[in-house]
């Protein structure tokens, strides 16, 4: 099952995908990482799906990672008399403590920490940004506002304060229990949402520790301010578009997903777009031209993996949905200016032994023609390494750890193998060359580059580099 691609696809599944046929077909598609949404489904139902994707893995005998995205912290409104209250521009609106129903004049909103981070002028949105308050006056258990944007909002709507950052954890009670679910069941993956600064890595990290993946999604635009140090806490990086939509004007989505993608790939960290990527196939069998080129730009911009959401957990045709961004991205890696795009973000390497030669191999693949790189690697840094090169070759993982092989199943460009250690020179090349004939990368007579540390199986120890020639002896 060999991707002809270099970019990941991550599918979430949900009702329209749960059942074992469906999740077969996702995969055959081209899904490499499957999503958990823990927002929605119970742990038995998301249990069930888990078992599935581990039953394809054992089949088809290709690590796949599974991704639990955690919910954080959902702040909303209270019920209104009458299920719904019509806000009108210009008129006074009341948010409290109160659990009164609310009407077109209050409603409750039962967040402290809110009320006691507000400023007068502060700007609060209310479901997705569709109505917006301005705030005049607040207390410890009030707020008086005047409506800006108004609309109709109904029980239990969201609400977001865009220049404000909120004293709540990021995670929270129903977190810890879906951490502790996750890390018991085996995932690969943790998201954490509602990350506004360091702090809140750090303290899922501190749960976590290194039983799972942490994959920061970044959705505020406090978490911003400290970009670089996210990044360096995390194991990987989701620009959550949706959510981070709402809080910034439309115009500044696309340069702020553009500088976060240029941090993630300076620092080597896979970095994930999702959100509305092909919207409209939640409905339609075919996206719209502009979902399309969206879906492109992202792979033009190096991104390691593109993540599908309503369309394939509740829409209508999400295999059509994977098929197709199979698709658009081996358009776009198979453009003769993709290689541009490409090489005009390529970052130099650090000054370590372990940079020096993933670079060089990077180098020597493209001097020599070979048809791929091989990394061994233990903890999975090598092959992190060999993909922040972005070499014009496929990278071939070889690691004796199956939860190293499935974590990098969201690593740009690296298709991973489980297979034992080398023991000795000869073992590393034949080893090496075996695994790229059995996995379709190279030929009798094809070249290849190979990376490894010796000691052999010592992880961090990436000071070898090897040219090789596939022979009939390989096979």
């Amino acid at each position: 099952m060999r991707r002809h691609r270099r970019a990941k696809i991550v599918a979430t599944l949900g009702p329209a995908s749960s059942s074992r046929e469906c999740i077969y077909s996702l995969f055959r598609a081209g899904v490499d990482i499957f999503r958990l949404n823990f927002s929605h489904g119970t742990h038995d139902q998301h249990l069930y799906s888990f078992k599935i994707v581990r039953e394809i893995e054992k089949e088809f005998k290709r690590p796949i990672a599974i991704l639990g995205d955690l919910q954080g912290p959902k702040l909303r409104v209270g019920n209104f008399k009458s299920g719904e209250a019509i806000l009108e521009i210009g008129k006074n609106f009341r948010l409290d403590l109160s659990s009164d129903l609310g009407d077109m004049n209050r409603v409750s909103l039962p967040h402290p920490q809110i009320f006691s981070t507000l400023e007068e002028g502060s700007e609060i949105l209310l479901d997705d940004g569709q109505v917006s308050l301005k705030v005049k006056s607040h207390g410890d258990d009030y707020a008086n506002t005047i409506v800006q944007i108004g609309g109709r909002l109904t029980d239990h709507k969201g609400v977001n304060l865009p220049n404000t950052k909120l004293d709540i954890s990021a995670v929270t009670p129903k977190d810890r229990e879906d951490i502790q679910f996750a890390l018991r069941s085996g995932f690969d993956w943790l998201a954490l949402s509602f990350v506004q600064g360091p702090e809140d890595v750090k303290e899922a990290r501190n749960i976590i520790g290194e039983n799972a993946a942490i994959m920061t999604k970044l959705e505020k635009p406090a978490a911003l301010d400290s970009l670089s140090d996210i990044v360096d806490l995390s194991d990987a990086i989701m620009v959550a578009r949706g959510d981070l939509g709402v809080e910034l004007a439309p115009e500044d989505v696309p340069a702020k997903q553009k500088e976060i993608v240029r941090a993630a790939r300076r620092a080597g960290k896979p970095v994930v777009i999702a959100t509305q990527m092909l919207e409209s196939m939640i409905h339609s069998s075919a996206p719209t031209r502009a979902e399309a080129s969206d879906v492109a730009t992202a792979v033009y911009d190096g991104a390691d993996g593109l993540m599908l959401s309503a369309e394939s957990a509740i829409g209508n045709y999400p295999i059509e949905t994977v098929t197709i961004m199979n698709k658009i991205i081996e358009r776009v890696e198979s453009d003769a200016a993709y290689r541009e795009y490409i090489e005009n973000q390529h970052y130099d390497p650090e000054p370590t032994p372990a940079d020096a030669i993933t670079a060089a191999a990077r180098q020597v693949a493209e001097t020599v023609l070979a048809t791929a790189v091989v990394t061994y690697t233990t903890s999975g840094s090598t092959a992190l390494r060999a993909a922040r090169e972005r070499p014009s070759v496929p990278i071939l993982a070889l690691t004796p750890d199956l939860n190293t092989a499935r974590r990098l199943a969201i690593v740009w460009g690296v298709h991973c193998l489980r297979t034992d250690d080398a023991t000795s020179f000869q073992d590393m090349v034949d080893k090496a060359c075996s695994a790229a004939s059995h996995q379709e990368f190279a030929n009798v007579g094809d070249c290849i580059v190979i990376t490894a540390g010796v000691p052999f199986g010592t992880p961090g120890t990436t000071n070898v580099l090897r040219i090789a020639w596939i022979e009939n002896g390989n096979q």
